[in-house]
């Protein structure tokens, strides 16, 4: 088997399949993307349901008809595909004796990926240039602390839609489900046309975490109630769950005594949020940003890391695969550009990108002026309901462009597009993306507008 990869990508859900086929079209001869599951498409393969392509294809399609079209694009590309392997380390392997230093005179290290399988046993690859595409996972019970007994028919809602979608189990009847993220609304439907009986979806905050088009699509068009501001308390049940306390909180989160809600039930799914999978990440001496759980990232999707790239749900968690298709597609093109000794905007000048008010994180969290072309996407979320706002870029205290809003939520991510010559303008080293009240007498009588509709002062 061959060992020596101008790019290797970690994972083969849609982050990385999307990265390879980009590192392929741009250039890379030789990509390989190693998947531990036995069939690539990630997580799409167990997303039976629709609404999955409608930025990137244009249609609608399910997870299972968009993870296929880029499997067979990469294997129409040459991708070569390792499944049922098992990453255990990225490490820096040295400088490259082919390519000694890229363009501009930096240096160029190059990888070592150290992965196991049944095939092969443990094999050592290197790469010229690394993306790591692994996703994220489901927060389980453990992390949220809920109260109670230890039975049977708690799960999360990935694995009980994996159940259901893939391995053909019911996992229950009367169902409650904790947290609003878009896959507890999902299998809130799902459940439904299977039969069961969906009772509650409870959600901590005074907000659903799940997108609009969810909320409607599987809640209220099937009647199920949502419960905002309510958490579950108890579980009982001493082989199977039986019942499932629900109790109202304040605005501390803490449970208020004599709300409770007894729910009969024999099954609670747990949506209570993503966490990007980063053992390898960390493992490498990669930092990570504490507000994404991700790699702190620069405008191409590099990391702090010389050649480790990094993209999609890894990196911060999305809502629609569509974004995660766009941004790893970034970085598969850089990745390869890495590998043939282009320069790695090493060098330049850098701006650092900070959140300001009612932000919660910023990606990326730098920018070398040096890879941009056009314009640097910023992906964000913000962490309240907003309305008739606009987002801010800020040079100290100067706005250098705006973006008006008429409604922004958490569950829903939100990108603008800074164009470089307003970054050129910037005095300092620092920006700042912040969210304030829009003020129409701020927006310019006749301002220029670019494809993306940002007011451009």
């Amino acid at each position: 088997m061959r060992t020596e990869y101008d790019v290797i990508i970690v994972g083969g859900g849609p982050a990385g399949l999307a990265a390879a086929c980009s590192a392929k079209e741009t250039g890379a001869e030789h990509v390989l993307v190693i998947e531990r599951d036995k069939e690539a498409g990630g997580i799409l393969n167990q997303c039976i349901h629709n609404g999955f392509g409608l930025h990137y294809f244009k249609e609608e399609l399910t997870g299972p008809e968009y993870a296929a079209r880029f499997v067979k694009k990469a294997k129409s590309l040459g991708v070569s595909v390792m499944l049922d392997t098992m990453v255990l380390s990225v490490e820096r392997g040295g400088v490259s004796a082919s390519d000694g230093a890229g363009a501009s005179g930096e240096e160029r290290p190059w990888h070592v990926v150290t992965a196991c399988n049944t095939a092969y046993g443990l094999v050592r690859l290197t790469g010229k240039a690394v993306v790591l595409a692994m996703g994220c996972r489901e927060r389980p019970r453990g992390a949220v602390a809920i109260p109670g007994d230890r039975p049977a028919g708690i799960f999360t809602a990935g694995t009980a839609q994996r159940y259901m979608n893939i391995e053909g189990f019911m996992v229950g009847r009367r169902v409650v489900i904790l947290g609003s993220g878009d896959i507890g609304l999902i299998m809130a439907r799902r459940m439904t046309l299977e039969g069961a009986k969906v009772l509650a979806c409870v959600e901590l905050m005074p907000y659903c975490n799940g997108l609009n088009r969810n909320i409607v699509q599987c809640l209220n068009d099937y009647g199920i109630p949502l419960y905002l501001s309510h958490t579950v308390t108890n579980v009982e049940g001493l082989q199977r769950v039986e019942r499932v306390t629900v109790s109202q909180v304040g605005s501390d989160r803490k449970p208020i005594q004599g709300t409770e809600i007894i729910f009969d039930c024999d099954t609670l799914l747990l949506s209570v949020g993503l966490i990007p999978e980063n053992e390898l990440t960390k493992q490498a001496g990669i930092p990570l940003d504490p507000a994404t759980r991700g790699a702190v990232v620069h405008e191409n999707m590099e990391t702090k890391e010389p050649g480790v790239f990094s993209c999609g749900n890894v990196v911060h968690v999305h809502d629609l695969v569509d974004f995660v298709t766009a941004e790893s597609q970034r970085a598969g093109k850089a990745a390869a550009e890495y590998a043939a000794g282009g320069s790695c905007g090493a060098g330049g000048r850098e701006l650092s990108l900070k959140k300001g008010d009612h932000i919660t994180y910023t990606v990326p969290q730098s920018i070398r002026l040096k890879n941009v072309e056009k314009n640097v996407e910023v992906s964000f979320r913000v962490n309240e309901i907003l309305k008739d706002m606009e987002i801010q870029v800020l040079d100290n205290d100067k706005i250098i462009c705006r973006y008006p809003r008429e409604y922004m939520a958490p569950g829903e991510m939100e990108h603008v597009a800074v164009p470089r010559v307003l970054l050129e303008k910037a005095s300092g080293d620092t920006l700042c993306v912040s969210v304030a009240p829009r003020k129409t007498d701020q927006v310019p009588a006749c301002p220029e507008r670019n494809e993306n509709k940002e007011v451009l002062p």
